[in-house]
């Protein structure tokens, strides 16, 4: 049995955008709908949201069949929820709040088994196909893919640091707590947020590293891809679905806010 490909990791090694979605709402039956419109990724959110492992597993096993990427964000830099999600055959992590280029290589160290890391060692897992791949430890790293999450004004001085951390695959900036790291809680397109992610984009772009966002501006969106992010999360499932009901009951008139 083969290891599967990462094609996320792929897309975006070989320089090509991917648009993706942010995926909240915890459910498999939520996800398997979601993987069937045309994204190119969809993130698990466990950091602001009720998921956890067991339901992280069933949404990796529903959108198997599609032709979309999962990309599995961790409620921390932990190594061992980063162990859990590895086991369960998640392929691509996005680590948040990483500010410096020490907590960049403890992320690295915890998707890699000892030689070089700290991963916790386990033959039968259904990422190894319960020990069907052959040679997995040995060479599961290749397909495995690691995306850092800057958020803080930390971070952004740290964005070379960070980006020359070996097995760093992608750096993502988090427009939410990187406006409230500047004062502007709430405002992430506040004009002083905005110039300083313009700013990360090219910096991260200049070290040769894949650069990501998200953002449900569309506007900025594209501006975003015109400056090179790579991995572009365009929307979260919770505010399509809050932002068309209401405004679905609000077409028939006499509709509280």
């Amino acid at each position: 049995m083969e290891l599967p490909v990462n094609q996320f990791k792929k897309m975006l090694l070989g320089g090509h955008q991917q648009i993706g979605l942010w995926c909240t709402l915890s459910s498999p039956y939520g996800v398997e709908l979601l993987a069937g419109s045309g994204f190119e990724w969809l993130l698990l959110d466990t950091e602001h949201s009720p998921s956890d492992v067991t339901n992280v597993l069933a949404q990796l096993q529903t959108v198997a069949p599609y032709p979309v990427s999962a990309v599995v964000r961790p409620a921390w830099n932990d190594p061992v929820l980063i162990k859990r999600y590895l086991d369960i055959g998640a392929q691509t992590l996005l680590i948040p709040y990483v500010q410096n280029a020490e907590e960049a290589r403890r992320a690295v160290q915890s998707i890699t088994y000892p030689g070089g890391g700290m991963r916790g060692v386990s033959a039968l897992t259904r990422a190894s196909r319960f020990g069907r791949v052959p040679n997995y430890a040995q060479t599961c790293r290749d397909e495995l893919c690691l995306l850092v999450q800057i958020e803080t004004l930390e971070a952004l001085d740290n964005i070379e640091a960070i980006a020359a951390v070996e097995g760093v695959d992608g750096i993502f900036i988090g427009p939410g707590d990187l406006a409230a790291s500047m004062g502007h809680l709430g405002e992430p397109g506040n004009a002083a947020v905005v110039a300083r992610i313009e700013e990360a984009i090219r910096r991260i772009v200049k070290c040769g590293k894949p650069a990501g966002i998200l953002t449900g501006d569309e506007a900025f969106a594209q501006r975003c891809i015109s400056l090179g992010t790579r991995f572009t999360a365009v929307g979260v499932d919770v505010g399509l679905l809050a932002r068309s009901t209401s405004q679905l009951r609000q077409r028939f008139g006499g509709a509280k806010a």
